[in-house]
């Protein structure tokens, strides 16, 4: 019995890259002995899409451009009943071109064009199911003053800050400055569409502040600053299902060695050896008390809820030591690992996390396309009658 096709998707122009890329890997290699077959699709940093078995070794990413030359390039397309395929390209004179029937697609990518809704809307285009949040979610989760301007205004906790974009630092720094020393010192500086801590620093002094804010927008044209919580502890938990249903995880508590999680600790620490998230040092469950952590994982389902999310997210919380106090920082709509040591306190293990996101995605799927897709209607026949005279000022 052949097996359904199951791709991988990851990569893509972001700074998250490589740890999309290890995301994938680890999807991979849960889903070797599953009823899948498993088609990796990696986006390369120029935009260039690729597949192959060269892309199921980690090792081959060491030098991408080695890696980009073993694979082939391919592409979405429709069979004329209009199933969706993956193209591969063939470049020999006589070769005809690969197509591979899709059943859905994993998605493992991680920030900027790939977690911001522009990949779910080409698979919306293709009619493709697809894991994750749909592109509302996607866009908006991956924008981080909006999100909090959503959360405000349904009474969901979020910390105060000032958001500003390139030109307005350009044409108003003084003024914009001024309003940040309003909060006092010391303030956390975050490029709004980035993940993995990329670009977040925590800055006491104003000199420290400018510094950190040009190195932000190095990586985004948005700058959101915020009080600094302190004392910190940061919270973490997961919420998977749909908007009418969803689960929560356990709590965890991420463990940095600074003032707030970076990209160092996530990613890059000595016990990583390419696991992505899931080798963060971290305590599960996390070592709060039972009320508190209910509070935060009912907030969590709020926020899944509130802002349409689907499939899997991990949602980060910050938490004043000594108050309790707690905030919703930000939503990960395709989490780093998957989030899956989360769910293995739940008995859950990763190949059956997996499943279950291609599952719910099938679901959704199915359901979106049991809608009524076209309104029937002879409008444009009557105004073929009329002509192009009679569309001027007509609508």
């Amino acid at each position: 019995m052949n097996k359904q096709t199951i791709i991988i998707a990851f990569g893509g122009a972001s700074p998250e890259h490589e740890v999309s890329v290890l995301t994938a890997m680890q999807a991979m290699a849960a889903l070797e002995e599953s009823s899948y077959e498993t088609v990796p699709l990696y986006i390369s940093k120029s935009g260039i899409w690729y597949t192959g078995d060269a892309l199921k070794d980690l090792k081959n990413y060491e030098n991408l451009q080695k890696l980009t030359h073993k694979a082939e390039q391919c592409s979405f397309a429709q069979q004329s009943d209009g199933k969706p395929v993956l193209r591969i390209k063939k470049t020999g004179l006589f070769s005809s071109d690969d197509e591979i029937p899709i059943f859905a697609i994993l998605t493992a990518f991680h920030g900027s064009n790939g977690e911001n809704g522009a990949f779910q809307g080409v698979c919306e285009m293709y009619n493709i199911p697809y894991t994750g949040s749909g592109i509302m979610a996607s866009s908006v989760g991956m924008d981080k003053v909006t999100t909090k301007k959503i959360c405000r205004s349904e009474n969901i906790p979020v910390v105060d800050g000032v958001d500003f974009f390139e030109t307005d630092w350009v044409d108003d720094q003084e003024n914009i400055i001024r309003n940040i020393e309003k909060m006092g010192y010391p303030v956390v500086i975050k490029p709004v569409h980035l993940g993995s801590s990329i670009g977040v620093e925590v800055v006491k002094t104003k000199d420290e502040m400018i510094r950190a804010i040009e190195t932000g927008f190095r990586y985004d044209a948005q700058i959101l600053v915020e009080n600094a919580i302190a004392p910190l502890i940061e919270i973490n938990c997961s919420v998977m299902g749909n908007p009418q249903s969803c689960d929560v995880s356990v709590c965890e508590r991420p463990m940095g060695l600074k003032e707030i999680l970076s990209f160092e600790d996530k990613y890059q620490r000595e016990s990583s050896s390419g696991k992505g998230m899931a080798s963060a040092d971290r305590v599960i469950p996390a070592d709060i008390d039972t009320e508190l952590a209910e509070n935060i994982r009912d907030t969590a389902k709020n926020v899944f809820k509130t802002l349409h999310a689907s499939g899997l997210a991990r949602l980060d919380f910050l938490v004043h030591a000594e108050t309790k106090e707690f905030y919703f920082n930000e939503i990960n709509t395709i989490p780093g690992s998957f989030s899956f040591y989360l769910w293995k306190e739940s008995g859950l293990q990763f190949n059956e996390l997996l499943e279950k996101l291609i599952q719910t995605a099938l679901e959704q799927h199915q359901e979106k396309n049991g809608r009524i897709q076209s309104y029937e209607t002879n409008l444009l026949s009557q105004k073929a009658v009329k002509g192009m005279k009679g569309l001027k000022g007509s609508k």
